[in-house]
């Protein structure tokens, strides 16, 4: 048994020339499209379609006209001006996905990393979406399926690592650690979670090393994000990629 972290999504690339077919993917997008994925479930979301694009979104919006359209550009929710057509209906904030906005709802979505980084796991056996709201489901999760190897993504800013999604791997990789010590718990697996322990007692306190909460912070309408997406186990389930769509699934 295999537990990795990857940490930037110039790694991405790599991932296509691998076979994850016995591989159990984890993706971290903290800030902000995973947490707003698990919102959207919460709030009675039916499913949510990750795309790469911004063209790709709208043109299966032309064929799920009810569907609505979230994403973000710089942290921005997506215009009219940059579709060539629409405004997307939400954008990327994790408060916006209440349940008078998306319940019963299919979400079409593109973000700048977060279903870039769930793009990139196509491939595997299994791919979850995962978020501090959700990590004890998704914990519970792997520790009933026990996945040979288990691949934890940070979607990461830009090409770089971000602090927030390292945190999130350490955590998970703190809560399900035991289960591959005796086999293949890899450097950036041992990395992932010392981070985490140094800073376990205080997230809101680490969270200011990251770049994305700096930027986000700067934002008035955004600010608040921060803490909502720091937030611990707030739902009991775990998103799951089926068929192209993420869906609820209780543990």
């Amino acid at each position: 048994m295999k537990l990795e972290v990857l940490f930037t999504p110039a790694e991405f690339a790599a991932l296509n020339r691998r076979d994850l077919s016995k591989t159990t993917c984890v993706v971290f997008d903290i800030l902000r499209a995973t947490t707003s994925m698990t919102a959207a479930l919460a709030n009675g979301a039916a499913a949510i379609y990750p795309v790469l694009e911004i063209a790709d979104a709208v043109a299966l919006h032309k064929k799920m006209p009810d569907a609505l359209l979230a994403g973000e550009r710089n942290g921005l929710r997506i215009t009219a001006a940059q579709t060539g057509s629409v405004d997307f209906d939400l954008g990327n904030s994790p408060r916006e996905f209440t349940s008078e906005r998306v319940r019963g709802k299919n979400i079409i979505m593109t973000t700048t990393n977060g279903t870039r980084a769930l793009q990139a796991c196509a491939g595997a056996q299994q791919i979850l979406a995962a978020s501090f709201l959700n990590l004890k489901a998704t914990a519970a999760l792997l520790t009933k399926t026990k996945p040979e190897h288990l691949l934890l993504v940070c979607a990461g800013t830009f090409e770089e690592a971000a602090y927030e999604d390292t945190l999130a791997a350490g955590a998970l990789a703190e809560s399900i650690g035991s289960l591959y010590e005796s086999g293949d718990f890899t450097d950036s697996a041992h990395m992932a979670r010392d981070i985490y322990r140094a800073w376990s007692g205080n997230l809101e306190t680490a969270f200011h090393h990251s770049r994305n909460a700096r930027k986000i912070l700067s934002v008035p309408a955004l600010l608040e994000d921060v803490a909502f997406c720091r937030q611990r186990d707030l739902f009991d389930f775990c998103a799951i990629v089926k068929d192209g769509q993420i869906i609820r699934h209780k543990v």
